[in-house]
Formats: structure tokens, sequence, C-alpha cells
């Protein structure tokens, strides 16, 4: 395709969102559910034929997204939900694929390797649109963190399994020990990958002024990272997934202006958007409706196979959690196991099939069905269900709660802008003294009606969950920050092990009684 076609395509396919857009406002549906929908007849519109180039999703698409998740991940919220997270993207995402290809190969009758592939292409989840509807519903904030952490890393998970199940198919065998150690070479040295090119880019970033500057490096940052990855053999999205969570978590928090945190947050959050819209659309347009009506039977056992993998490995999985960490409450399991949606990377990987792979396209019409039933079936569904489930619990306290801590966040914030004016010699003390005292009326307003609020009867407190479970976020944030100073004091030497174990187990026990937030 020539670029006067790339740009009318692109053109049209911009239009066709912008209309998606306003039309699935309106009926109060899912986006991506929407432009998969959209994409379908385009195909019949353009002159020639476009597609999802699985290269393109893989190398271009993949790391711009898991970037943009990773520099948007509090590392302190993911360590709080990292069990149930590390259950689900490790142990869960195998059983679950193995268990798709049991029940794929002896219903379908298909080999051992076509029947590996499809299960770890479907045991992948996509929740981009389990986000979307969060953004609207609001739920607790765990269960959000752990909706967006199994993403993170489901998707490199998915990556390292494919990558090995390609290398049993081109060498013709891998014994068990192989697999493990080829399994932790790709892992491992994705993290070492990340964590090297991570740090070194936080330097260069903070001498960086320019805003503009700053967000090319990011650009560098994500794609170079994937690329080096796959250059030394070991898994590009990995190394994408930790090099986010650093520079989001350390390069944006040290001195940077808040002008460049905008501007690269900003950014970041308008590239991921257009990312999704592009790929959704073209797997809308990549499907053809004739072959997957003829494989419409086989359709619909992969989705009964993912769906059974999924609930075997949900609820087991997350009911051993109560033994090391806080319960997950089973109508939590509920939408993690109905909320299994397919998208973008089960398709990239499809396509990724090798050319001389038996039945090659009838694989590919089973993934592109399932993940059209998928978006469709439990896209559709998904607001509903959030509602069903009734994990909304958005009062109007919890309302005026979270808007006296925004005023607190933001007034708080524009003095610290304040104090650096002022040492930089932009400000005379007497404008800075005027302006600085105009917020702090603002913060001494916001205090004193918070502080009524948290100083209410217990009784009366505790009818109001939102109020409740602010406060429980507060107190495990504190919990957690003396946890980290005794771990700290440990490796130090300063307190010995025994003694801080003690006090470590106290604090656990506290963790675990307070409330999910």
């Amino acid at each position: 395709m020539n670029v006067a076609s790339l740009v009318t395509v692109s053109i049209i396919l911009l239009l066709v969102a912008t209309g998606v857009a306003l039309l699935t406002r309106q009926l109060r549906i899912p986006y991506v559910t929407g432009l998969v929908l959209a994409g379908l007849p385009i195909t019949e519109l353009l002159s020639r034929p476009i597609g999802l180039e699985p290269s393109l999703v893989l190398n271009l698409f993949l790391p711009i997204l898991i970037f943009e998740a990773g520099i948007n991940t509090d590392i302190s919220r993911l360590r709080s939900t990292f069990k149930p997270i590390a259950l689900l993207a490790g142990p869960g995402a195998v059983f679950s694929g193995v268990i798709i290809a049991i029940v794929l190969k002896f219903a379908l009758g298909l080999a051992w390797i076509p029947a590996l592939f499809i299960g770890v292409i479907l045991a992948n989840t996509d929740t981009v649109s389990m986000i979307a509807v969060f953004k609207e519903i609001p739920v607790p904030s765990r269960l959000s963190s752990i909706v967006e952490g199994e993403t993170l890393f489901n998707d490199a998970a998915a990556l390292v399994s494919f990558n090995l199940i390609l290398q049993v198919y081109s060498t013709g065998s891998l014994t068990l020990l192989e697999g493990i150690q080829q399994l932790l070479f790709i892992a491992l040295g994705g993290c070492l990958v990340g964590l090297v090119l991570g740090y070194l880019s936080i330097p260069i970033f903070v001498r960086l002024d320019d805003p503009l500057s700053s967000l090319l490096l990011t650009v560098a940052v994500a794609l170079g990272t994937f690329q080096v990855g796959q250059f030394l053999g070991v898994s590009g999205a990995v190394a994408v997934v930790v090099a986010g969570l650093i520079f989001g978590n350390l390069g944006l928090s040290r001195n940077t202006s808040a002008s460049s945190r905008i501007t690269l947050l900003s950014f970041w959050e308008y590239a991921g958007f257009t990312v999704n819209t592009f790929i959704f659309l073209l797997i809308g347009v990549e499907m053809n409706l004739v072959i997957l009506w003829r494989t419409l039977p086989a359709i619909l056992l992969a989705v009964l196979a993912y769906q059974v993998g999924r609930v075997v490995t949900v609820y087991p999985l997350l009911a051993i959690v109560r033994w090391f960490d806080r319960p997950i409450p089973l109508r939590w399991q509920h939408l993690l196991f109905l909320g299994n949606i397919k998208g973008s990377l089960s398709m990239a990987l499809a396509l990724s099939l090798p050319s001389t792979l038996p039945g090659r396209e009838v694989l590919i019409a089973l993934v592109f069905g399932s993940v059209l039933v998928s978006l469709v079936g439990q896209g559709l569904s998904l607001p509903w269900l959030v509602k069903r489930l009734k994990l909304s619990r958005f009062s109007a306290t919890q309302q005026q709660v979270e808007e006296l801590q925004a005023q607190l966040i933001t007034s708080k914030a524009a003095q610290d802008e304040l104090d650096s004016l002022l040492k930089s010699g932009v400000l005379p003390k007497a404008v800075y003294e005027e302006m600085r005292s105009a917020y702090q009326v603002r913060i001494a307003s916001a205090e004193k009606t918070l502080r009524e609020l948290y100083n209410r009867r217990p009784g009366e407190l505790n009818n109001q969950s939102g109020n409740s479970g602010k406060l429980d976020a507060v107190r495990r944030r504190l919990l957690l920050a003396e946890k980290a100073a005794l771990n700290e004091a440990i490796r130090k030497r300063i307190l010995s092990e025994e003694i801080a174990r003690i006090r470590l187990k106290k604090i656990d026990e506290q963790l675990l009684k307070l409330e999910d937030d």
C-alpha cells in the first residue's frame, strides 16, 4: 500500500472511530466493542483489503500499550495486590492455557502443538473494556488494581509461553528441564534488560528541561527496550513492563516539573487510546464473516473452553489467597471470571502462527471468532454485570470526601510549585505570600471538613462505607510504610531480625483486618 492510500485509509478509520465514539456514548456500550462491530463492513468499502499486521502490533502497538500501562501503575498499589496478580498472570495463565488445549485437542481432534498454541492465545486476557467500564462505574481500588496488574503481566506471560511453544514446534523437542531453563532465561533476562534501560534513562530524563525532548526519550525507551529484549533473545514485553514501572515511579517523581508530567502523561494517554482505536477497528476489518459462520460450532466450543479454563483457575487460586493475604470477595471473583474478554494480543499472536502449521487458517478463524464473541457478548454485558454484582459503593458521602481530598491535593501541589518559583526568583516575596495564603485558606477549609467526617461516632462511620474504606486505605498506606521501614532496618543491621519479625507479623495481622479499599 503506497503512502497516499495509507493516508486515505487512516482518514477513513479516524472518521469511523469518531462516529463510533459518539454513537457508543449515546447507546452506553463499550467503545472497543463498537469499534469491532464498525470494522466488520469497512473491508467492503475499501478498494483493497487492509488488515492487522502482526509485526506492527508486536513491535509498535504492544510496547506502546505496555509502557503506557507501566508508567501509570503505582508500584505501592501493585505491591499491595501482587499476590493475587501473580497467581492469575502466572500459574493461572498456564493452567488455563493447558485446560483450553486439552478441551480443544479432544473435542476438535487437534494435534497437541496447534492445541497448545490456541490454549496460550485464548488464555490471554484483554481488560481494556473492563477498565473503560471502571472509569464510568467506580469499583473498589483493590479490584481495579488486580484487573490492571493482571493485564500488565498477562501479556508478557502469553508472549513468553507462545515463544516456548514456537521453539518446540521449530526444533521438534524440548525437555522439561530445558523448558524451565528457557522460561527463566527469557523472563529474568527481560526483567534485567528493563531494569538496566529503565534506570539508565532516568539521569538523562532529569537533565532534559524541555517537555518535548523528554517525551521523545520516553518513546525511545518504550520501543527501544522491546527491541533490545528481542535482540538478546529475552522477553521484550517483560522488559518494557519493568522499564515502564521504573520510569513512572522513579523518573517522574524526581524533580519533574508539573508541566513536564502533564505533557508526558497526556501524550501516553492519547497514544494508548489511539493504538487501541486502530487495533480494535482492524480486528473488525480482519474478520471474514463467511469463514466465521462456517466455523461457528468450533468457535462456540473454543469460547466454552476458555471459560472453563478461566473458572477452573480463578476460583481455586483466589480461594487460597486468604492463606497469605486479604481474601478476595466472591463477587470480585465472579467479575474476574465473567469479564474474561479477549482482544488485540490474541489476534496478533494468531496471525503470528507459523505458515507451515497445519490448519493455520482454521486456527486463525477460531481465534478471531472467539475474540468477536468475547467483545460483543461479554463486552456489552459488562456494565450490567458490574451493577448487578453491586461492586460500586460510590455514596454521596464518599463523593464529598474525594472532592475534599482533591481540594487538598491540588492546593498543596500549587503551594509546592509556588515554593519552587520563589526559590528560583520568578516571584517576589510579597506576591508569593499573598498567593500562598489563598491556597492555605482552601487547605484549612478542606482539612476541617474532613476531620469532622473522620471523627464521627464509630457506629455512624461504619454505616458510611465510603468513609470507612477511605480511612482503611490511609491506615493501609501507613502500615505498609512501617513495614518498609522495618525491612530496611533489617537490611542495614540496625535491628535484629528476630525482634523485627515479631513486629512485622503484627503489622501483617493488622493489614488483614482492614476493609478492602
